[in-house]
């Protein structure tokens, strides 16, 4: 097992550049299974979600070749299964794409339900009416979707709530249907922009990615040989946006899309952090101040779930009391317990956290609960006065490339132990 030591209360200075987004690339990879054909993927984050997809889609028949560290091959030509069981895809929730990825491919699909991070009930309904929409009959028995049809056909399609996994699985399902879908208060995520970015460059027709009405005209098949690179970590850049300020540091942020990250650089001003920006970078410089600040997270453009706990860090430090109130899962306070043991002062009420600001965090032996929450126990850690321990740190490496190293290379006293 191993853990995370962090020697704290040291500013973070430098630049750190952003891999390429996990939530785009968990996507896209399956995404390649529509290809009867080869494509090359760049700026691929060399993450554990992304190590994992590559076998599951070597199981299915389809060879993966590595260019280079973060550029990938994928020939899905000789795909020869539509089923996906649960030792496949047990330890990821992105694995539900290869649902719509499959039947969008075969017009059958057999997945096991997906695992993941567990901060709170997340029904694939949505997915599940969206399928059956196109045609397809779906059924749930022995922890597998079966999903089958004759044939797909477009039709219109109503997101009962804002959900990117189904937005970016009804694309996958559709590109190969028969006539035009539409799908109706779609996410408007960057991902969902950038996987529909990666079909049309392999030969979809798909409109409007990044509104809330995404149009999606059936082709005959995706013709593949193309190219096509990863947009940056919007969350990646986050994190360390936040950790810059919560550790009073002066950090440059690079390769990173500015627009992306609006509604974290408009609360990090709120509460007195000085940010500037470029065309592809941001530099955030923390001071002794911070102000509090109230917080609601919401589907993009508003504040990211996923910036949640690392932000919640951030406020521990501020002087008053803050709130940050989750919109989107509901329970993705697990990590608070852990912060408590550092000395933070924070309250959670149904969906809201009460955060009251204290002097200072100390370190602890704490635990990362789930992907982000792990983000989160670092900059605690590397905020905090003393020595923290992280254990259960294979939920970071689940969606952040050489976090250490590259918390290192900005001055973190930071180092892996392996127990």
């Amino acid at each position: 097992m191993d853990k995370l030591v962090i020697n704290g209360n040291r500013p973070l200075c430098g630049e750190v550049y952003v891999s390429g987004a996990k939530n785009a690339a968990v996507a896209v990879i399956p995404a390649a299974l529509l290809i009867e054909g080869t494509c090359r993927i760049e700026n691929v984050p060399g993450i554990k979600d992304v190590r994992i997809l590559e076998d599951i889609l070597t199981q299915l028949g389809a060879r993966i070749e590595f260019d280079d560290k973060n550029s990938i091959v994928i020939d899905s030509q000789n795909i020869n299964t539509y089923s996906a069981p649960y030792d496949m895809i047990k330890s990821m929730r992105a694995s539900y794409y290869l649902l719509g990825a499959l039947l969008g491919r075969f017009k059958r699909a057999e997945v096991a339900f997906p695992g993941g991070c567990d901060f709170g009930f997340r029904p694939i309904d949505q997915h599940i009416k969206g399928f059956e929409a196109l045609g397809a009959r779906v059924e749930v028995e022995h922890g597998l979707v079966k999903a089958y049809a004759e044939k797909l056909v477009g039709n219109k399609i109503y997101l009962d709530v804002v959900s990117v996994g189904a937005t970016i699985n009804l694309m996958l399902a559709a590109v190969k249907a028969e006539g035009t879908t539409v799908i109706e208060n779609a996410a408007k995520e960057p991902h969902v922009v950038d996987i529909a970015n990666f079909l049309n460059s392999m030969g979809a027709n798909i409109k409007g990615a990044g509104t809330d009405v995404i149009k999606v005209k059936g082709v005959s098949a995706l013709s593949g040989g193309a190219t096509y690179s990863i947009i940056p970590d919007q969350i990646e850049a986050g994190t360390f946006m936040i950790a810059a300020a919560a550790t009073a540091g002066d950090v440059t942020v690079r390769n990173v899309i500015p627009k992306h990250m609006e509604s974290l650089t408009a609360k990090l001003m709120e509460m007195n952090i000085q940010v500037v920006q470029g065309e592809d970078w941001i530099r955030v410089i923390g001071g002794d101040r911070i102000q509090k600040a109230n917080i609601k997270t919401l589907p993009y453009p508003g504040f990211p779930t996923d910036l949640h706990p690392p932000t919640a860090v951030l406020l521990c430090r501020a002087e008053g009391t803050s709130t940050i109130t989750e919109g989107v899962w509901d329970q993705r306070f697990q990590y608070v317990d852990e912060l408590k043991r550092m000395g933070a002062k924070i309250k959670v009420e149904g969906r809201i956290a009460v955060i009251e600001g204290v002097p200072r965090l100390t370190g602890a032996p704490i635990s990362a609960t789930d992907l982000r929450a792990g983000a989160a126990m670092a900059i605690a850690g590397l905020a905090a006065e003393g020595r923290t321990e992280i254990y259960n740190v294979k939920y970071i490496d689940r969606g952040y490339e050489n976090f250490e190293e590259k918390l290192r290379k900005l001055g973190a006293d930071i180092r892996r132990v392996t127990e």
